[in-house]
């Protein structure tokens, strides 16, 4: 139970953040178009923001936490009655009726989980052979990031900030490393590319947004732009299906 425990402390670290929402939202506005109705699954709620948005397209949805706290506030910000709630670790999970799901979201939370490897075969075990899985993962090069490290705020793009560490991050990610994830545990990517064109860090980017300066133009430019430049991108996206001739024997 070490793990739950750590889970609970790390969920009462998170604050609104306008900058967080954003990207959250854009995060499930780039997966809605590949969802039509069917059932899903999605590891980790958070405040329910992109549970709202993936209940609202299919026909049911699973979600497992294994916080209390984030499942208390999503439940309090539910909007949809098709969601179901599971308390357990994502790599602990069991359904009762051992049904496979159309859709699994993994959005933000690779860069938290202590094994990454079980987390993929969870997943995979659970995905039906045509479903789909949407990853989001922080973007260890996002422009942010490169130009906190010009500035001598940063030693390493591939280092844990103190930020990071506070939230319960154990990894960063780049578009690489992410990859060869996909790759090395059972899936292949159909659809790839970066969320928002992220130029400063996140506390100045909800400044700009609180104070009205970054609109909602400013925000679907940065957007677009990001799709142009996904290495430069606060967040990376990938759609995966299963690989049909790989040997999942180790996983």
């Amino acid at each position: 139970m070490h793990e739950m425990a750590f889970l609970e402390e790390t969920s009462k670290t998170y604050r609104d953040s306008l900058q967080s929402d954003t990207i959250r939202r854009l995060a499930i506005q780039t997966f809605l178009p590949y969802l039509n109705g069917g059932v899903a699954l999605e590891l980790g709620c958070s405040d329910g923001l992109a549970t709202n948005m993936i209940a609202s397209k299919v026909d049911q949805l699973d979600v497992i936490d294994g916080s209390k706290y984030f499942i208390e506030k999503a439940k309090n910000n539910l909007e949809q009655d098709n969601v179901y709630f599971y308390y357990s670790l994502f790599e602990e999970f069991q359904q009762k009726n051992k049904q496979k799901y159309d859709y699994i979201f993994a959005s933000y939370v690779l860069e938290h989980v202590m094994n990454v490897e079980e987390i993929f075969h969870m997943m995979r075990s659970n995905l039906k052979d045509d479903g789909l899985l949407f990853i989001t993962v922080p973007n260890s090069r996002a422009l942010s990031r490169q130009l906190a490290l010009h500035m001598g705020l940063l030693d390493d793009l591939k280092i844990l900030t103190a930020n990071d560490t506070l939230h319960g991050h154990r990894r960063v990610y780049d578009r690489v490393t992410l990859n060869k994830e996909i790759e090395k545990f059972g899936f292949i990517s159909i659809s790839q590319g970066g969320i928002m064109l992220k130029i400063l860090a996140d506390f100045q980017m909800d400044e700009l947004m609180g104070k009205g300066i970054l609109l909602e133009e400013h925000i679907q430019g940065l957007y677009k732009l990001g799709l142009e430049y996904p290495d430069l991108c606060g967040s990376l996206f990938s759609v995966c299906k299963k690989a049909r001739d790989c040997n999942h024997s180790s996983i």
